[in-house]
């Protein structure tokens, strides 16, 4: 059996006299030798020594030997208590960063800023119809004449989408009073979405394929809105006002609400979504309406 024997810079363990130490036999500066030990003669079973690393299980042999020998001689080993020292520090750490992560998470430092859209901008966005035999059409179509209330919507089948669908379609009396027309849009058609979307929302729903309407700076919500406790705060708001939905489609691209005047009076509210189920205020909906001057045979032309 080959033994591991002092050298130049295998010294003998000031510890274990007439013992062999490993960790000074890999011959590394005393700064960086770890506190393991080993008799000599115990080579077979190797402990862990920094580069010259032995076996899990017999390094674990080794320390609990280097501990006893410790104990036998008076001399100072593995203090229990610097260990839970570090841990207590470690855990400590990762609480307080954990604490300031989820503090920024609820800030707007994460959020994405969103684009304001121009008049030209919608405009010019292809919508289609969701009947039988769908037609393409310009946005513009939607708000030339009467002008328009719209609702770009996140999911059809998200409770919060739902929630915010209601409080427009309860605007509708309002609405017909000064002719003004509720309208949605939706990104995808996926199963009877649409369909099951329809009791909460009194208005037509068109099919924005190239999610334009969530633009021009198209903007995502992922897993940083479960962190977020006005996310949480909308999640128990909806759901004790009986709203209830599913988890079919797309639902991080986030929405918004438009009311565009006819002609060239261009928009007169944009609400984007900055978090899951930050709905519009029906107040400013109303207010944006009531602002919209009616298309006239004279300023058509």
């Amino acid at each position: 059996m080959n033994q591991v024997a002092p050298g130049p810079d295998r010294d003998v363990c000031s510890v274990h006299r007439g013992q062999v130490c490993l960790a000074h036999a890999c011959g590394l500066p005393a700064q960086d030798q770890p506190v393991v030990h080993a008799r000599k003669g115990f080579e077979q079973s190797p402990v862990y020594a920094g580069p010259c690393a032995g076996w899990g299980l017999a390094g674990l042999v080794g320390v609990s030997w280097v501990k006893d020998r410790h104990k036998q001689q008076g001399t100072p080993g593995l203090d229990p208590g610097f260990f839970a020292m570090g841990m207590w520090s470690i855990g400590a750490g990762a609480l307080g960063a954990a604490a300031v992560a989820l503090l920024l998470a609820n800030t707007d430092v994460f959020l994405s800023t969103p684009q304001k859209a121009t008049l030209e901008y919608l405009e010019a966005i292809e919508l289609k119809t969701l009947g039988t035999e769908p037609r393409t059409f310009k946005a513009k179509e939607l708000w030339e004449k009467n002008g328009a209330v719209i609702m770009a919507v996140r999911r059809p089948g998200c409770f919060l989408c739902r929630e915010e669908a209601a409080g427009l379609s309860s605007l509708k009396p309002q609405l017909d009073a000064l002719g003004i027309p509720l309208y949605a849009v939706v990104k995808e058609q996926v199963g009877h979405e649409v369909q099951d979307f329809q009791p909460y929302f009194k208005g037509e729903v068109f099919l924005d394929e190239k999610k334009e309407f969530y633009g021009p700076h198209r903007r995502k919500m992922m897993l940083l809105g479960f962190v977020r406790l006005g996310v949480w705060f909308n999640f128990l708001r909806a759901r004790n006002g009986g709203f209830s939905g599913n988890l079919e489609g797309e639902g991080f691209v986030l929405g918004g609400v438009f009311v565009v005047g006819p002609g060239k009076q261009g928009i007169l509210l944009e609400h984007r979504e900055k978090e899951f189920g930050d709905k519009v205020s029906l107040v400013s909906v109303l207010e944006a309406a009531r602002k919209i001057e009616p298309q006239t045979s004279t300023s058509e032309k």
